[in-house]
């Protein structure tokens, strides 16, 4: 049971990583018939730390606090993805999890996990931004960069900012069920669950070739992105067999005419369900998927989500004229 929980803290915490925390297992709720947790904050370096946002905190609990949580809470801190971790508290976070608790990291928090040896070989996540230089500094764990959470056995990442809210919520509703989370999360004013990954989030722009040999060729893939197009029709375009211009757009660009044609229509997509009010259908057949059905499929699997719900997120609710 999450009866006890405990957020651990270094110098520079990011404050809304940790009020998230505080909100979702800090808070007596018990007016609304919720569980109350036994909640404390611990610092691992000293009682006096100063958060990302430049003011001070004063933190009453050391690391001993951690061996009595059922669930030790690391929430984000600006520098984390730069910096080492003192050695006692990885220690703590690695005995936590031998002794059978849960761990859970907000953002950045990932890295300190990953110094501790908790994500090698374990599936994990953290901000899209930082999700490369995790996979870099700890190569075995296995991150994906497009999820808002994954638990992985006693160790629960999450990505940026509000999806920690996600994360938590989740591990509310495994131990105490769907109407617990719901009420929580109805206090807290946020959705119980978020649909798609942070893939929808991600500010990804294509990569561009410096090269001559296909750069013309992208241009005018980006002009005729509503054209049905072939690599034949873009090898004649480039001079070259079709065989040749698939490799030679592989090696300047990382990818393949299609997934980079398919991308590109995605991106189209996802900036006419942000600045218009056109049916699906009608964005479907602009940027090159054909109809609604299709346009879906592909943003699925792309994104994580679907267009309906990427318009209810980034655009609202469409006017009626």
């Amino acid at each position: 049971m999450l009866r006890n929980v405990a957020a651990v803290l270094l110098d520079g915490v990011n404050p809304f990583e940790l009020g998230v925390v505080c909100e979702v297992f800090g808070l007596d709720r018990s007016d609304d018939g919720l569980p109350v947790h036994d909640f404390a904050v611990a610092s691992a370096e000293g009682p006096r730390l100063r958060t990302h946002a430049g003011f001070t905190i004063e933190v009453e609990h050391g690391l001993e606090r951690l061996a009595e949580a059922d669930l030790v809470a690391v929430p984000a801190g600006g520098r984390y993805a730069r910096r080492s971790y003192p050695e006692p508290l990885l220690a703590a976070l690695r005995d936590a999890v031998g002794r059978g608790a849960r761990v859970l990291s907000v953002c950045t928090g990932a890295f300190v996990l990953g110094a501790a040896g908790l994500l090698d070989g374990r599936r994990c996540t953290t901000h899209w931004r930082h999700a490369a230089e995790l996979a870099r500094r700890h190569p075995r764990a296995l991150v994906d960069p497009d999820v808002l959470y994954v638990d992985d056995g006693p160790v629960i990442t999450s990505a940026g900012t509000a999806a920690g809210v996600d994360a938590c919520l989740h591990l509310v509703r495994q131990e105490y069920g769907h109407e617990v989370a719901n009420t929580i999360a109805r206090r807290m004013v946020v959705p119980p669950h978020r649909d798609g990954g942070q893939a929808q989030y991600v500010d990804r722009p294509l990569p561009r070739t410096r090269c001559d040999t296909v750069g013309g060729v992208l241009e005018w893939m980006e002009r005729h992105l509503d054209r049905e197009i072939t690599v034949e029709q873009l090898a004649a375009r480039a001079h070259m067999s079709p065989r040749t211009f698939a490799r030679r757009f592989q090696q300047e660009t990382g990818t393949t005419p299609y997934r980079w044609l398919l991308r590109q229509r995605v991106l189209l997509a996802q900036e006419l369900l942000e600045a218009t009010d056109d049916t699906v259908d009608a964005i479907a057949g602009r940027s090159g998927f054909g109809n609604a059905a299709a346009l879906r499929h592909h943003f699925l699997r792309t994104l994580g989500t679907t267009p309906n719900a990427y318009r209810r997120t980034f655009r609202g609710p469409v006017r009626v004229a």
